[in-house]
């Protein structure tokens, strides 16, 4: 079953703020507009993240240097943040634990407590470093990769045996380090920026080396490249989430963008999808004028404990973006009979999967009749194929969204200038 999106609660029939049957019409002309330019832009090169077939021969190396690195791990560390992290979290989660691969930690952050509790917990000699910048100049990268440098030299251990690195094809500091001492270096495209490189070496190295066959992801985001390719707004689900998104912020008010999966296996692609949306459309546009709307992560049925009065009955100014799975491998049933108080007495001979369903059923008709629009993406199954068409929508979307927004999604020249400011505060010091 390819994804679809469930948007009803979208339409003024459903909602009082949402989308008139004669302003659809007008959304489906200016989608297309907006599909002939990004397509355009596309054959030109400009997001890379959709060259697939382009990169498979780095695919290739991924998988070939995993297959070589069995057997001689017990922990596979990433050292990485934001772009270069995120995506790495969200496939961990998306594609589970693999029986005797190595255990696979992310270090997205730089408090120090944090990272000398895992340098205590890992075992040198059996730990493989995957350290991750675009740029190769990451300054907590960086700062973290030259004090797992000065271990390894403590101890005697090779850096090309214990370091992998993952960075621009032909320059920047990490690539001369690579090409210096002989440690494997694996490519991100030049023409592909941190927040859209998930589907790069910097995701998928991570992933194969913790035991997974990446193939089924790439498949996954193929099928998806496919489903968008028609200019038909109803038909390409990543127009139909940029576009309805884009409307509702800038014709009714509604910002804050929520994305709720109804799912643990997907619960880390919400951050990932925070960082994308936010830091790409949270631009000037064209006219000079700031845009962008405010993303934010949340869990069903979890953070119904914790959101949902919000959701509800606070300002009128979001819209739930619902991820729901229809089929699960796995599932429980809560017994028949047994210690269970009358007042769930309901659920007895239920499943847990048919009640988190209902959750969010149940969620989704609240807000409507609370006037509160939401939308609802439907995955076969939590697995590697489709979480490979849930980013692949999500980046397409967002480039969709940034025509829409009339802002470049690749820059960040506001984090550019935090980064600059963050270096003259420390050189200003004496260490």
């Amino acid at each position: 079953m390819p994804m679809q999106i469930n948007d009803a609660r979208m339409m003024m029939s459903a909602v009082p703020s949402g989308v008139a049957p004669d302003e659809w019409n007008a959304l489906a002309i200016r989608f297309g507009e907006v599909h002939t330019a990004v397509e355009a832009d596309r054959k030109n090169g400009r997001y890379g993240f959709t060259e697939l077939d382009a990169q498979a021969a780095e695919f290739k190396r991924v998988a070939d240097f995993a297959k070589g690195a069995v057997g001689q791990f017990y922990d596979v560390v990433v050292l990485g943040i934001g772009g270069s992290s995120l995506g790495a979290i969200a496939l961990r989660s998306a594609l589970g634990a693999v029986e005797g691969a190595p255990r696979l930690h992310v270090v997205d952050n730089i408090d120090p407590a944090t990272f000398a509790a895992l340098l205590a917990r890992v075992s040198l000699d059996r730990t493989l470093w995957c350290v991750v910048s675009k740029s190769g100049g990451t300054v907590e990268t960086l700062a973290q990769y030259a004090i797992v440098r000065d271990r390894l030299a403590f101890a005697g251990l090779a850096p090309s045996k214990h370091l992998a690195i993952v960075t621009d094809p032909t320059s920047g500091p990490l690539r001369a380090i690579a090409v210096r001492d002989s440690i494997p270096a694996f490519a991100v495209p030049a023409n592909v920026g941190g927040r859209f490189s998930v589907l790069t070496p910097v995701g998928t190295l991570p992933a194969a080396l913790a035991g997974h066959d990446v193939a089924a992801l790439l498949a996954g985001a193929k099928t998806m490249l496919a489903q968008c390719a028609t200019p038909s707004l109803s038909d390409n689900p990543a127009g139909q989430f940029a576009t309805l998104l884009w409307r509702a912020h800038q014709r009714a008010g509604q910002g804050t963008h929520v994305f709720m999966p109804y799912s643990d296996a997907l619960r880390d692609i919400a951050p990932w999808f925070v960082q994308l949306w936010a830091e790409s459309l949270g631009k000037v546009d064209a006219d000079g004028l700031p845009q962008g709307p405010t993303p934010l992560a949340a869990r069903g049925a979890t953070d119904q404990h914790s959101l949902l009065q919000l959701l509800m009955e606070g300002p009128a100014d979001k819209v739930v973006a619902f991820v729901r799975v229809a089929a699960r491998d796995i599932d429980l049933t809560v017994p028949a009979t047994g210690d269970m108080p009358e007042a769930a007495a309901f659920m007895r001979g239920r499943t847990l999967g048919e009640l988190i369903d209902a959750e969010a059923t149940a969620t989704a008709s609240a807000l409507g009749r609370a006037g509160r629009p939401s939308l609802t993406i439907t995955l076969e199954r939590a697995d590697a194929h489709n979480a490979g068409e849930l980013l692949m929508m999500l980046m397409l979307a967002t480039v969709y969204a940034g025509a829409l927004y009339r802002v470049n999604p690749l820059d960040q020249p506001g984090v550019q200038l935090g980064k600059k400011l963050a270096k003259e505060a420390l050189t200003s010091r004496t260490p």
